[in-house]
């Protein structure tokens, strides 16, 4: 019998269970106010990362709509802000069981089939997918990461490394950034200069699953 199922074996007994779904509580408490601060960690690291060598871009936490205090992400907006732009994010998502973390470029409210033909905009698009970026309605280029943020191996290596880890994400943020910057400014030009296409709450892009 391995250690794992002999933990489940005690805390499956009746005079056990109590104190199992206690102990099972807490750790979920624990799981999401680790995960905050690991959001909270990575914002002035990508502060720094966006703002060199101009300070064109913003950076803000992203709450989960439905749960005000649960942060799940971060998310770029223009200084000089327009109605239509794409912007850098990062951001952590539950599908298939799992919370997993993906990035890329997201549409600040949804393009006009005009707005999409523009030749930054195609050039970029183009550029993401040879890079391996996927792309759908709310996003120009979407990516998924390797970082599973409430699994076990992911809090681990936080609590026992967390430079690393933190270092290990900002990498992925940047390898976007360091590729990219002067076409997605390039493409921002355009769209700000494009006629205005149908307008979609940043929330809802994001209730789109990605698939």
């Amino acid at each position: 019998m391995n250690e794992e199922q002999a933990v489940l074996d005690f805390f499956a007994k009746a005079e056990n269970l109590p104190l199992g779904l206690a102990v099972a509580e807490q750790m979920d408490t624990l799981r999401e106010q680790i995960n905050n601060r690991l959001w909270r960690e990575l914002l002035p690291r990508f502060e720094a990362l966006i703002n060199e060598p101009e300070r064109v871009w913003q950076i803000e936490l992203t709450e989960d709509k439905n749960a005000p205090d649960s942060l799940v992400g971060l998310h770029c907006t223009l200084r000089d802000e327009h109605a239509l732009y794409l912007r850098p994010m990062l951001e952590q998502q539950y599908l298939g069981g799992v919370w997993r973390i993906y990035f890329g470029l997201m549409w600040s409210v949804a393009p006009s089939p005009d707005q999409l033909g523009l030749p930054a905009v195609r050039s970029l698009k183009e550029s993401l997918q040879k890079a391996g970026f996927k792309n759908n309605e709310g996003f120009l280029g979407w990516q998924w990461t390797a970082f599973h943020p409430r699994r076990k191996d992911f809090l681990l290596c936080y609590a026992q490394q967390p430079e690393k880890l933190l270092g290990d994400i900002e990498a992925v943020f940047k390898a976007l950034l360091i590729a990219h910057r002067e076409s997605i400014e390039q493409a921002n030009a355009a769209l700000k200069n494009a006629p205005r296409g149908l307008a979609a709450s940043l929330n809802q892009l994001r209730d789109q699953l990605i698939d």
